[in-house]
C-alpha cells in the first residue's frame, strides 16, 4: 500500500518575530515495513538556513532558521510511503520475559543498543503503583510477547481516552492515578511499566490511517499524529503495540521515528524571540493512494 501523509503546522504570533530556530521531525524513516518514496517540504516564510541530518537514533531531522521579521509560520511536510506486509505476530517466539531480560547483559551489539531504553526518563517516571500494574501482566515465566500484549489490552480497557485531560507536561504517574489521557500518555505509561521491571521499551511516533463511516467521504485534515510503544525481544528485535487502539501496529500505521520518550521525537519544536502569545493550528491528512 502507498500512503500520502500531509502534516501542516501553523503558528500565528501576536507580534512580529525577528528570529526563530526550529527542529522538525516529520520525515519518516525507512524500516523493514515501510519505504519513503518522496518528501516535499514547504515552509513560509522561506528559511534563511535549512539542513537535514540524522539524530543519534537514526531519525530524520530537519533544522531551519528564519532570521527576518514575520508574524506567521507555516510548515507543511508531505510524504509518500510504501508499506510492506507486516509479519504475523505468532512468529515472535515464546521466550519468557525474565529470560529476555537476562539476555540483555550478553555481549551482543543488539542487546547493548537495547539497554539504552531501560532507564526511566522525566516523561516515564516509575513509582510503586506503575510497577504493580506492570506485574499484573508480567507474571512469572510468562512469554514476553503475551505479557506485552496483555499490558496493551489492559491499558485500552482500564484507561479513558480524554484529549482535554493532559498536556505534554502531565506526569505519567498522574495518568496512572486518574486513568485517562491520550495516545502519548498511554505509550509513556506502557514504557514506564516495562522499564520498571528491567525491560527495554521505546516510544514510537507516527500516524495511523483513519477510515470514514461506510458511505461517507473522508474529511481532509482530521487525522492526527499518533504514538505507540515498542518492546525488544532478544533474537527477534523490536515489536510494536498500540494501546490506544488495542492492536498490533500493521499496514495502517506509519512510523516517523522513535526515541526514549516524546522529547526525543517531537514533531516540531523551536525557540523564538518574542514576548507575546501565539496561536497554533495542526492539520494531518493520511490518504491511501492504492488498495
Amino acid at each position: 500500500m502507498i500512503y500520502r501523509i500531509t502534516h501542516t503546522t501553523e503558528y500565528t504570533y501576536a507580534g512580529s518575530i525577528s528570529l526563530c530556530h526550529n527542529i522538525a521531525m516529520l520525515i519518516p524513516r525507512d524500516t523493514e515495513q515501510q519505504l519513503r518514496k518522496k518528501t516535499t517540504i514547504h515552509i513560509s516564510p522561506e528559511p534563511d538556513v535549512m539542513n537535514e541530518y540524522e539524530d543519534f537514533f537514526g531519525n530524520k531531522v530537519l533544522y531551519f532558521a528564519i532570521q527576518h521579521q514575520h508574524k506567521k509560520l507555516s510548515v507543511t511536510v508531505t510524504n509518500e510511503i510504501e508499506k510492506q506486509k507486516s509479519p504475523a505476530s505468532n512468529l515472535y517466539g515464546n521466550i519468557a520475559w525474565e529470560q529476555a531480560r537476562q539476555h540483555l547483559f550478553e555481549p551482543n551489539p543488539d542487546y547493548i543498543d537495547a539497554r539504552q531504553f531501560i532507564t526511566e526518563t522525566s516523561m516515564t517516571t516509575i513509582d510503586e503503583q506503575i510497577t504493580l500494574y506492570a506485574l499484573q501482566s508480567f507474571k512469572p515465566n510468562r512469554p514476553i510477547f503475551d505479557a506485552a500484549k496483555d499490558l496493551m489490552q489492559r491499558i485500552f480497557k482500564d484507561f479513558k481516552f480524554d484529549p482535554d485531560f493532559t498536556t505534554v507536561s502531565t506526569p505519567v504517574t498522574e495518568v496512572m492515578r486518574l486513568k485517562r489521557g491520550v495516545c502519548q500518555d498511554f505509550a509513556h505509561l506502557a514504557i514506564a511499566c516495562l522499564r520498571s521491571i528491567g525491560l527495554p521499551a521505546r516510544y514510537v511516533s507516527g500516524y495511523i490511517e483513519t477510515l470514514p463511516p461506510p458511505g461517507k467521504e473522508k474529511l481532509v485534515g482530521v487525522d492526527a499524529s499518533h504514538a505507540w510503544f515498542s518492546v525488544f525481544i532478544p533474537n527477534l528485535g523490536w515489536m510494536d503495540f498500540d494501546p490506544t487502539n488495542n492492536q498490533i501496529p500493521s499496514d495502517q500505521h506509519v512510523t516517523i521515528g522513535w526515541g526514549r520518550d516524546y522529547a526525543d521525537i517531537t514533531p516540531l519544536k523551536g525557540i523564538i524571540l518574542s514576548s507575546g502569545s501565539h496561536k497554533l493550528r495542526v492539520s494531518v491528512d493520511v490518504r491511501r493512494l492504492n488498495a
